[in-house]
């Protein structure tokens, strides 16, 4: 059985989450105590990966597992949509990118040039669709991100309704959603939703405007 279902265009929560353990989120007052209930949970469900989320002072970066510790997942400034963001790709990479520094992602710095930014939003649709469905999961806002401030990025229109449609096909569809996405937005629902299923109707275009 997969880990999550497709009913009447909804992410359902499988029979698989462990419902005997009690969620904490509600006493979260501030994206301190929301980042640090984030990571202690995330660092307990992916166990079985060898792998941890943890707060970085600056850029994030992704570290693989070596002999001395495991994999780490390090996300910007103590942000919160940093680390879904940051998670997002990790669950996008796969095992073997998953061994490579940074997943072995392209990137080119802020100041791109139209054709980098063109790459850019190219390799970001996915991860900041599912972002978008963890956020949702988490009751966060969601904004896109261009990541291009000093450098040609247009209005993002395009970016945009891409994001758009990919959440809206992993809704639709949510086999095509990676196995730890899905894992990982089931948990969420479960513990920060009351069990409560992801919806398309919750996924509004203009919301990114």
């Amino acid at each position: 059985m997969s880990l999550l279902q497709a009913q009447n265009n909804a992410i359902t929560t499988s029979s698989t989450i462990n419902t005997t353990v009690p969620s904490t989120w509600s006493l979260c007052n501030n994206e301190i105590q929301q980042v640090d209930w984030l990571i202690l949970h995330f660092n307990q469900w992916f166990s079985h990966h060898n792998v941890v989320l943890i707060r970085g002072e600056h850029e994030p970066e992704y570290f693989p597992a070596d002999s001395r510790q495991p994999a780490r997942i390090q996300f910007a400034h103590g942000f919160f949509n940093s680390a879904l963001h940051e998670i997002s790709h990790w669950c996008i990479a796969g095992h073997k990118r998953r061994t490579l520094p940074d997943l072995g992602y392209w990137y080119a710095p802020d100041g791109r040039t139209a054709e980098q930014q063109a790459l850019f939003e190219q390799v970001e649709v996915k991860p900041q669709a599912l972002e978008w469905l963890f956020a949702q999961a988490c009751l966060r806002p969601f904004r896109v991100s261009l990541d291009n401030l000093t450098g040609v990025s247009g209005d993002g229109t395009t970016f945009k309704d891409n994001v758009y449609h990919q959440v809206q096909d992993y809704l639709k569809n949510p086999h095509r959603i990676p196995k730890d996405g899905l894992c990982f937005i089931q948990h969420l629902c479960w513990h920060i939703r009351k069990g409560q299923t992801l919806r398309q109707e919750e996924f509004l275009r203009q919301a990114l405007d």
